[in-house]
């Protein structure tokens, strides 16, 4: 993975609006964690191979930053992305690394559904 380019990332973006794509959406801040410190509140959210089609995305921020995709029936939002690549498979990976390289916020959208 690379480093967001802001503008780069929102013209992929709005190259995508209008098709159906396949969503994983994945925060942690670090669930695997309270086992060792039982006062460490843990959080999370996990989404797997949800379909939607949004009427516009839009990045925002000087990074980490802000996704916002915008469908009929409301928006899907991710904050604290920092990275960002396509893949083989023609899928947009983002990611959200904290200060010490640890995954915060996993956001990913493709043509196809991801593997179970």
């Amino acid at each position: 993975m690379k480093p967001i380019d802001r503008q780069l990332v929102q013209h992929h973006l709005s190259d995508l609006a209008g098709e159906a794509l396949y969503i994983h959406l994945e925060t942690t801040n670090g669930a695997y964690a309270s086992h060792k410190d039982q006062s460490f509140f843990s959080a999370g959210a996990f989404i797997r191979n949800v379909q939607l089609t949004f009427l516009q995305g839009k990045i925002t921020g000087k990074g980490p930053f802000r996704m916002g995709l915008e469908t009929e029936q409301g928006w899907l939002y991710a904050e604290g992305l920092t990275d960002w690549e396509i893949d083989d498979e023609d899928r947009l990976l983002f990611a959200g690394h904290d200060s010490t390289g640890k995954l915060a916020i996993a956001l990913e959208m493709g043509k196809k559904p991801f593997p179970k």
